[in-house]
């Protein structure tokens, strides 16, 4: 099992130049748990992620990860503890897929340390639950968008980090893919208890898979808590400005929203 750290965010403020994306938030990452951040577009999902992962520095407020301000600690110190897999990742041209998984391995090795066993063990452990082993002599350039961002997926676990941060995962996915990589991250967070916070669109996938959601809108928190509190009409129509009904999925059990448009019969809106 992993270690439990704790991540917290403390009146941070970000944004870019002279706009303000994120605003006086506070939150807790629950430790050992699945959380997923949703929200509209551009209400500071991605800008909240960089942040707690020290790629983006708070105008003002702060990060703590296991109380210590993540802004201040050295890069390699925070990146053996936490992994980040960005929205759009860029990989070095004509790189193969073996060798991208194995940069996840940087983190962990000294300066001038030999490739280990326990390296080749995590790079052949993350292509086999990715379903990437096929791929892993072809250049990531070779490989279509779903396969790409499962070699990612694969990359960010190779770094065997106990939080894992994951920027819209499925992106690029077909459904099918989309559920493969949940289930994994599922069985990831079940086996070794690493803590996973991620970014996604679909609002049923998150309340499927999270233990717990953090609601964002306009850059400021409008709600937090297991997905039977947080994913209701009144929030959605909140967060969203779109009207739902939410009832019970009759497979997992969790809140399945049902969004209502103008093409729809409205009844029961709001309820």
């Amino acid at each position: 099992m992993t270690t439990a750290h704790s991540l917290l965010v403390e009146e941070l403020t970000l944004g870019y130049k002279d706009r303000a994306v994120i605003d006086s938030l506070d939150l807790a990452i629950p430790a050992g748990q699945i959380t997923a951040i949703v929200g509209a577009n551009a209400c500071g999902k991605s800008t909240l992620l960089r942040s707690m992962s020290r790629l983006l520095a708070p105008r003002s407020g702060r990060v703590l990860l296991d109380g210590k301000e993540v802004h201040r600690l050295p890069s390699k110190q925070v990146a053996r503890t936490l992994g980040l897999l960005p929205q759009s990742p860029i990989a070095p041209e004509g790189i193969t897929v073996s060798n991208l998984v194995g940069r996840g391995r940087h983190p962990h090795q000294k300066m001038l340390s030999r490739w280990s066993k326990e390296d080749d063990e995590a790079v052949a452990a993350a292509l086999e639950a990715t379903r990437t082993v096929e791929l892993a002599d072809r250049p990531v350039d070779e490989l279509s968008g779903g396969q790409r961002q499962r070699v990612w997926i694969a990359m960010a676990l190779a770094q065997r980090t106990d939080l894992l941060l994951l920027d819209e995962p499925t992106t690029f996915l077909d459904v099918n893919h989309q559920v493969e990589v949940l289930d994994l991250l599922t069985d990831l967070n079940h086996s070794s208890g690493t803590t996973i916070v991620l970014v996604l669109h679909d609002l049923n996938l998150a309340a499927r898979y999270a233990d717990h959601l953090i609601a964002l809108a306009s850059g400021r928190l409008h709600a937090a808590g297991p997905p039977e509190e947080v994913l209701v009409p009144e929030t959605v129509h909140a967060v969203f400005g779109l009207h739902s009904q939410v009832i019970t999925d009759p497979t997992s059990g969790k809140p399945l929203m049902l969004p209502i448009g103008r093409h729809h019969n409205a009844v029961g809106a709001g309820r």
